[in-house]
Order: C-alpha cells, then structure tokens, then sequence
C-alpha cells in the first residue's frame, strides 16, 4: 500500500472544498464539519459556529468530498459508512479526514493537524512536565479528549528528548501528525493504513526493532494496551494516549479493558511499570480562544500499591497532597486558571471533576486577572 493510498493532495484542478479549508485558516477554526441537511460549520474556539451557506444535499457533499478522496477509500467508504485518512492542502496545512454516515446521510470532518512542532514553553505547559523528557524506561500516559492538545503535547515531549538524548524512536500513528526531523535521535515514523494494518501490528513489529522508545498514537483496543504494557514491562520506554480525564480514571479505564479474571495480573503490571499520567483538557478562555488544565501524576511506591491493591480512587487525594513531588490534581489546575481570571465560573463548574468543590463560584465571570 502507498501513501498515495491513505494521504490525498490537490490536483490541477482546485477542488470546491479548499475554499471551506482556506476560511478555517483564515477563522482560526479547529475542525470543518459538512453534514447533510445543515449547513457546514466550523469550531472555533472549542465552540460550533455555522458558516453561511446552503443547507447540504447528499449531491453536495460528494461533490465536496469525492474529489479529495482516492478511489479506494471512497469505494471503503461506500462499503463500510467510515473511513479515515490524511489530505493536504500544499503551502496551507494538512488535515485528518474522517467520513462517515449519520442520520440524515453522510459526514465530513476535517481537523487540522499544525506542522511546526510547539516547545513546551510555547505550549506554556508547568516545568514538571520536563521530568518525562529523562525516564529510562516504563509507560507514560497523556490523556484528554478528542481536541485536547494530546498530540501536541506529546510532539512537544518527543522533540525535546530529540534535542537532548541519543535514543532509537518509534512513533505509529493514525495518520502522522508531527514530523520529526532526525536531531540527536533516530526516528521512525509509521502511519496506519500505509506502514501497517493495525497498532497492534505495528507494536509487534516495533519490539523487534531495537527500539528505546515507542509512541503508540492511540490506545484503543485490549491487544494494544497488551503489548504496550508488555513492552514497557520489558523496559521500553512507551508513550500513549487515552481518552479519560483524569489520571484515576485512566488506570480504571486500562484495567477494565481485560478480562475479569486477567485484571489482579494487569494492576501487577501496571502498578510496577506506569511512571506518570499527564490528562489536559481545552477550557474556553474568557475573551475568546481555549488554556489547557493539567493534572500531572508521578507514580510512587505508594501510588504503585494502590494500583495494585486496587485503590484508583485514593490516587486524586494522593496528587493533591503531593505538590513538593510536582504533582498536579485537575480540580487545582481549573481553579487556579479562574482564580487568574483566564476562564469563567461555568467554564471551570463545566471541566471539573469534582464539581461540589466548585459551587462556591456560582455563575459570575472570571475574577479580574491579578
């Protein structure tokens, strides 16, 4: 299979749909939605906002569409009501397509994937987060919800271990995000679709490569996490992502995955071999545009026995009594962002993850940034 397979570019002839993607440039727009029977939409600023057009016909939509998508996946499309793949827009951006059918007839969403790879200052994520650049080995995890910045913060990790270390890396994503240039670090980059079937193909494949550490861009199924644990537990570094909110939450999440009757072997494994859990959510900035909140986990001998033991849920109260470990608890992180007056009482009683500790705010704007 060949990139010309699962990655589409623009032809001679312009197509309709470039004039959508060159206003969600121009907007400051996230994602570009087309869906039959609305009107196409936008996001911007984690908020849908309708463009002025038509409603769409099912006419409309494949004449948008079709034409920035190969025949294979338009034919895979027809078949199966989903596919995924990766198109670019030369000297505009790239975009991760996926299409799909819905109640009225079928949808489109392009999101656009940003080529220059932010530093963790620009990202203005918390020192601590430097500590991740120096583990030898284990499993980190950044979690969040689709639209969180994951990949971005993730992109931002890896380049800095490119600056700074001499390691073999392996990235296999869906599609390929950032692209790394070769620094102090070999990288290998794999995209599913066009270098493999599956991650958890590329994950068997990847063990048998010499590697220091592996990026799985998506952990989504048991033999995924299986083999990344696996790895890990070996003493590959292996970075992954979620999507939960919070670090108990994910290791809930990892564990319910399995087989009843495999979990007690999971919480072994993952107690001994999880070094920390980053989770980011995207909040509305008063003003316009979105900061990220972040609970930063660091594992412990402590916080190690209460995977294994089964105790997820002491896990928040051990974040928050352990700020001198640089740990951050997800509540703290969206209460200090209101209390800078960067978002508003609903925006933070909306994220939080124990919302009882937020009813004191009420419903009033953010307080006046000090």
């Amino acid at each position: 299979m060949s990139d010309a397979d699962t990655t589409a570019t623009t032809s001679q002839v312009t197509p309709k749909i470039e004039r959508f993607l060159r206003l969600m440039t121009s907007r400051g727009a996230s994602d570009f939605h087309l869906t039959v029977g609305r009107p196409p939409m936008l996001r911007v600023s984690g908020s849908m906002e309708p463009i002025r057009y038509r409603t769409l016909l099912e006419a409309d939509y494949a004449s948008l569409v079709r034409p920035v998508t190969t025949e294979r996946l338009w034919e895979e499309f027809q078949a199966t009501g989903d596919v995924d793949f990766a198109y670019e827009v030369p000297g505009l951006a790239r975009y991760r397509v996926n299409l799909f059918h819905q109640q009225r007839g079928s949808g489109a969403v392009f999101r656009i994937i940003p080529t220059k790879i932010m530093t963790l200052d620009q990202l203005g994520l918390p020192d601590q987060i430097r500590r991740l650049v120096d583990i030898q080995s284990g499993l980190v995890l950044v979690t969040g919800p689709t639209g969180s910045g994951k990949s971005t913060t993730l992109a931002a990790i890896i380049d800095l271990i490119n600056e700074t270390h001499d390691l073999h890396i392996i990235t296999i994503e869906d599609p390929i995000e950032f692209v790394h240039p070769n620094k102090k670090c070999l990288i290998h980059q794999r995209e599913i679709g066009t270098h493999a079937t599956s991650f958890a193909e590329a994950l068997k494949a990847a063990g048998r490569e010499d590697p220091d550490l592996i990026l799985v861009g998506e952990m989504r199924d048991l033999e995924t996490i299986q083999m990344a644990l696996t790895a890990a537990e070996k003493g590959t570094i292996v970075f992954g992502t979620l999507h939960t909110n919070n670090a108990a939450k994910t290791i809930d999440r990892i564990i319910s995955v399995f087989p009843a009757d495999e979990q007690e072997g999971v919480r072994n494994v993952l107690g001994d071999a999880l070094r920390s859990v980053v989770a980011q959510q995207l909040i509305a900035k008063t003003g316009g545009g979105r900061v990220a909140a972040l609970e930063v986990l660091f594992c412990s001998p402590a916080i190690g026995n209460m995977i294994r033991e089964g105790k997820t849920p002491q896990i928040t109260s051990s974040i928050q009594t352990g700020i001198k470990e640089g740990m951050i608890d997800m509540d703290s992180s969206i209460r200090k962002l209101y209390e800078e007056g960067l978002i508003g009482a609903r925006a933070a009683l909306d994220k939080a993850i124990d919302k009882a500790n937020f009813k004191d705010l009420g419903e009033g704007p953010a307080p006046a940034p000090r």
